[in-house]
């Protein structure tokens, strides 16, 4: 992170770009948000330039088509059980039996499940479990859960907090076989691998399944992951960032022999052009003009590469020889870094730099899954549009936001309540009956309290508390 890397200002091993800046036209409309990276140095001086800087709103969701989080099902099954409702979390559990149901009958030789979790991104918390609560607005905040929207906070370990609540459903979700048994022993990577093979009917994010099983093979078959609505839910999702992102940006070093041709190349990195050029293989970012775009009629549209290289996903796609020769896929940017916002706009032709956002892009892409979402839901919009019209969707607006660091003190006792916690949390999940599931919780209060968590929990509470301040200070810009 920005802040950790500033620690090398000490050591006199990062630039002051103070003096260099002048002339650096691009860099000069981030100006605000560089001043605030900076301020992590604790030193006067400009010191680093933030990623993700956006010049729109910071309650503007940052995600293009699908919100970060959403109950993301297999759209396939759930068209065939007639569209059921879904009023709460709860009553998600009997309509993913249903669809498990359905999909073993279609693939018998199948282990067929809805959830399959995995313990690699666990942290102070069970990472699965705690995710479920982004589908009703609260983000984890050491061992708070926070409501983005009211400001509410709740201990984790209280029998009636979300992460509790999380906890139980994927309980019951086991008790009626919804849940892979392999899930203490496996890793991301073998999950998603399983979301490839057609085993899951349930994505914790619209991104996990619609990225490894929504080939276009499957999709065009209108088989496929797409979000469905809970009546009383409200997804999470990240807001743009105005000031940036303080998770990721660029430094130049103290020993560098020319520091103003670096200062150039970073100012042409926040240029159109090297916005368009500096993405990587795996990002929605349109590429050079002339190359793999152009403008036709005042609208973006594919060249025959960029149809190969973003549509078809051919990474062979020759480039042609007065553009230097090639696969693009050789060409692409190996520094892999996101200058700008998600969803800005070249403010000289109003054109976005994602072309996931072109009308070209929508039409080309437009699926039988796709088009049968919309016709359900009789809208034009993409999800998280639609689901923003329909008030549910929370955003965590885009702020210069760092989470103070602990005590020692407060450390050590937060890595002895965590590594309880965590263990408890999957020993809940996959109790033997609702007896030992509370049995289990009670353990896990008894033992956390005893560790000392309700010093933790204060210091994130009053973090809380303060990330909740500049959520609202966004919001009233």
């Amino acid at each position: 992170e920005i802040r950790s890397r500033l620690v090398n200002r000490q050591a006199e091993l990062v630039l002051d770009m103070s003096d260099y800046l002048d002339g650096e036209e691009n860099l000069k409309k981030y100006e605000d948000a560089i001043t605030q990276a900076s301020k992590l140095a604790e030193k006067d001086g400009l010191w680093a330039v933030p990623s993700g800087v956006s010049e729109l709103a910071a309650t503007t969701p940052n995600e293009i088509s699908e919100p970060a989080n959403a109950a993301s099902v297999r759209w396939d099954l759930y068209k065939e059980l007639g569209y059921p409702e879904i009023g709460t979390l709860e009553d998600l559990l009997p309509v993913l039996k249903d669809m498990q149901e359905l999909a073993k009958k279609e693939e018998p030789d199948k282990d067929i499940y809805a959830f399959s979790l995995f313990s690699d991104w666990d942290g102070d918390l069970m990472h699965n479990g705690a995710a479920l609560s982004a589908l009703y607005g609260y983000d984890p905040q050491g061992f708070t859960l926070l409501n983005i929207n009211t400001g509410e906070t709740q201990s984790i370990i209280d029998a009636d907090s979300f992460y509790v609540r999380g906890l139980k459903f994927l309980f019951d979700a086991n008790q009626m076989g919804l849940v892979d048994p392999e899930s203490t022993t496996q890793n991301f990577d073998t999950v998603s691998a399983k979301y490839t093979n057609g085993q899951l009917v349930y994505s914790m994010w619209p991104w996990l399944g619609t990225g490894y099983y929504n080939t276009q093979e499957h999709m065009d078959a209108g088989k496929g992951f797409q979000s469905a609505v809970i009546g009383d839910a409200s997804y999470l999702c990240w807001g743009l960032s105005p000031d940036g992102q303080m998770g990721t940006g660029i430094m130049v070093g103290s020993q560098t022999e020319d520091p103003q041709r670096m200062m150039d190349f970073v100012d042409w990195l926040y240029s159109p052009e090297g916005v368009r050029a500096g993405g990587s293989d795996t990002s929605t970012v349109s590429g050079p003009e002339g190359l793999t775009w152009e403008v036709k009629d005042g609208q973006p549209q594919f060249t025959e590469l960029g149809k190969k290289v973003f549509i078809e996903k051919d990474s062979n796609a020759a480039v042609p020889e007065e553009w230097g020769g090639g696969s693009y896929m050789d060409g692409v940017s190996a520094i892999n870094y996101g200058a700008i916002g998600n969803k800005d706009v070249d403010s000289e032709t109003g054109i976005p730099y994602n072309y996931a956002m072109w009308d070209s892009y929508k039409e080309m892409t437009e699926t039988a899954l796709s088009k049968d979402w919309s016709e359900h839901f009789n809208t034009q919009e993409s999800p998280i549009d639609y689901f923003q019209q329909l008030g549910k969707i929370c955003v965590i607006p885009g702020t210069a936001w760092a989470t103070p660091e602990y005590t020692t003190e407060i450390s050590a006792v937060k890595e002895q309540c965590k590594q309880t916690i965590i263990d408890y949390s999957w020993r809940m999940v996959f109790a033997e009956d609702e007896d030992e599931f509370n049995s289990l919780l009670g353990e896990m209060q008894e033992i956390s309290n005893g560790l000392g968590y309700e010093d933790v929990l204060k210091v994130d509470q009053e973090n809380a508390a303060k990330r909740f301040e500049m959520f609202q200070e966004a919001r009233a810009d």
